[in-house]
């Protein structure tokens, strides 16, 4: 009994088109993403016994549910703390202000306080917040 001994033909698969429709979804996927960017890093700080506290300079700015302001710690009107901000934005290096206000307070009122201090030349101006119990 003998065997055919003709050359088979292999069948091969053509992927360049399937290359190209890869290529295609990935731009695709790419473009119409929306990428999150996360404003920092959680980071865990160790603990020492003998470090000193630095305490850098920065404007607190209490604001009470009656809108009476509270320049670290200290009671002031509006027109005393417009003086305020402005001799300490004089400086070479402004402190920040760090906004600390009552929520009940009219966020119109946050506005104009931030309006005021950005008037004066305070750029780097903060928003306190809480965190959440148990986060």
């Amino acid at each position: 009994m003998e065997f055919d001994k003709r050359a088979r033909k292999k069948a091969t698969i053509n992927v360049t088109s399937l290359i190209d429709v890869l290529f295609l979804l990935l731009i695709f996927f790419m473009v119409s993403s929306t990428f999150k960017e996360q404003p920092g890093m959680k980071l865990e700080l160790p603990s020492a016994k003998s470090s000193d506290m630095l305490a850098a300079e920065e404007l607190s700015l209490f604001v009470s549910k009656e809108q009476k302001l509270f320049l670290n710690d200290q009671p002031i009107d509006e027109e005393r703390l417009k003086a305020q901000l402005q001799q300490h934005a004089l400086q070479d290096d402004p402190p920040p202000l760090i906004l600390q206000a009552d929520t009940g307070v009219a966020h119109g009122y946050i506005v104009h306080l931030m309006d005021l201090a950005r008037n004066e030349n305070i750029r780097k101006i903060t928003i306190a917040t809480q965190i959440p119990e148990g986060k």
